[in-house]
């Protein structure tokens, strides 16, 4: 089983969003680059335009849940930046794990 670490630092979200190829569906945003490591770095992003704090954190415990379970078919030694849009709130497990398994397979990092 992989392990794998969480984007925490500005510098390294920044790092992505500028080297990064980003590509969208109509609920997540996905930029990924490689990041040199033997492992994948994961960073949620979801702004406050999307709802509240209950709203904003629902939506951040799905997507890493989405990609706990679905991480063994990613690639490895990628940095990985989710963004939830707007319409992304209120939706359930389901349809957050079909659009991050969706934005891999367009990114091509998903087996």
């Amino acid at each position: 089983m992989k392990f794998s670490e969480s984007l925490k630092k500005n510098r390294d979200f920044q790092t992505v969003y500028n080297k990064g190829k980003s590509l969208a569906n109509s609920y997540l945003v996905m930029y990924v680059t490689e990041n040199g490591l033997g492992k994948n770095r994961l960073g949620i992003s979801v702004s406050k335009k999307v709802g509240n704090s209950i709203v904003r954190h629902r939506l951040t415990r799905l997507v890493r849940e989405s990609y706990r379970l679905s991480e063994e078919h990613f690639r490895c030694g990628i940095d990985i930046v989710v963004i939830a849009r707007k319409s992304a709130k209120g939706k359930d497990y389901h349809d957050i794990e079909s659009a991050l398994i969706h934005l891999g397979k367009l990114h091509k990092i998903y087996k």
